[in-house]
């Protein structure tokens, strides 16, 4: 009886809690809470089953995402960072996730995600390409061109081509300016 108390209990949570939480395998939802299908725009019943690949602007990131947090879940368990995510009516925003996986040997086999919308704070005000988006995301985690050239695969002149790209489309003069206008600061 104590038990099936604390399992419903647990469920309660899961069901009231205020940020968006899913259960993943393979990188397919198996369970979400409320605030995660509302935060997408879409039904509980509706993500059941959906790839996580709807969520992402664009196929590159889906794939770059993985990529990135492979590493840490097979190393920590946990990975953690700020990205730009589409709801289904199709516009972006800015998202907070942490996810933990129940087995480093095989991390996607069964992942729980938390996702916390930014919006409110960081809008997403200016359209970007994948690459752009890719570039912005890390460079407001307080990486460097190296560093961010390392995590996408690509050349650091790459970087900052793109970057140079993102200051004269965000109109601004310095990387503190550029930063401050993608965190929606400015």
């Amino acid at each position: 009886m104590e038990n099936a108390k604390a399992r419903a209990d647990c469920l309660l949570v899961f069901e009231l809690l205020p940020v968006g939480l899913c259960l993943t395998r393979e990188r397919v939802i198996q369970l979400c809470n409320p605030a995660f299908a509302a935060m997408f725009g879409w039904e509980v019943s509706e993500l059941m089953g959906t790839s996580l690949r709807a969520l992402y602007a664009s196929e590159l990131e889906f794939e770059d995402v993985a990529q990135r947090a492979l590493p840490q879940l097979t190393t920590v368990g946990v990975y953690s960072d700020e990205r730009i995510m589409r709801r289904r009516d199709g516009r972006l925003f800015w998202c907070h996730a942490s996810g933990s996986t129940l087995d480093m040997q095989n991390p996607l086999t069964c992942t729980v995600w938390m996702f916390e919308d930014l919006s409110a704070t960081r809008p997403v005000a200016f359209e970007f390409t994948a690459r752009e988006r890719e570039v912005a995301q890390l460079l407001v985690t307080g990486k460097t061109s190296k560093q961010i050239a390392r995590s996408l695969g690509i050349s650091h002149r790459t970087v900052e081509a793109h970057r140079a790209r993102l200051m004269r489309r965000l109109n601004v003069a310095t990387p503190g300016e550029m930063i401050a206008r993608l965190m929606g600061m400015s």
